[in-house]
């Protein structure tokens, strides 16, 4: 049985106690400092990247990229998971712009361009469009090899011609909302599983 069998197996006890209350199959203390601190002493973080479309380069690009990722995930030497995980898009800002845009442009040509901008925009909000975010993800509980793996792996991904930041306390939580509660956002330490 290999670590993650363990760990599923864990997690399959832990919620049969009352699979109702999140805090049965996590065991989050709390997010600080860009960090998710369980009970059992060790930290998860993480880096998050920022997506680049492979497919509007060339071939020849394509293959070197994906050269370099094959060579990054093949000199990462501890445990990490790959996360994708959406987050909705609030796009109410920009529409509020383009109407007050409207109200003051006279030109019926770039009024009826500026409405049709507001329609899509609408279609947008009414299909509950998300950004789709990537992150990889690990436990430590050295907090200096914790700042050694994330400096190691932006530097890493920035040679794969990839942006890459460390997770923040946002970042950690969504990930966690997405994750545990369905997308939807929560301000108590504990989340109920429907």
């Amino acid at each position: 049985m290999n670590n993650n069998q363990k760990q599923n197996n864990n997690v399959t006890i832990n919620a049969n106690k009352d699979s109702s209350l999140t805090e049965n199959w996590i065991t989050v203390k709390e997010i600080n400092n860009n960090l998710i601190f369980l009970d059992s002493k060790e930290m998860v973080t993480g880096v998050k990247i920022q997506p680049k479309n492979i497919f509007i380069m060339d071939q020849n690009s394509q293959a070197i990229m994906i050269d370099t990722l094959k060579t990054f995930y093949n000199q990462v030497d501890f445990e990490f998971w790959l996360i994708v995980a959406d987050r909705p898009v609030d796009i109410s800002v920009y529409i509020s712009q383009l109407e007050v845009h409207l109200g003051n442009v006279q030109n019926p040509a770039i009024r009826k361009l500026i409405a049709n901008d507001i329609e899509k925009a609408d279609l947008f909000v009414q299909n509950d469009v998300v950004d789709t975010e990537y992150f990889i993800l690990f436990k430590d509980n050295n907090s200096e090899m914790i700042n050694k793996k994330v400096r190691t792996m932006i530097n890493n991904l920035a040679s794969c011609g990839l942006i890459a930041s460390q997770t923040s306390n946002e970042d950690l939580r969504m990930i966690l909302d997405n994750f545990l509660n369905g997308g939807k956002s929560f301000t108590n330490r504990t989340v109920t599983v429907e």
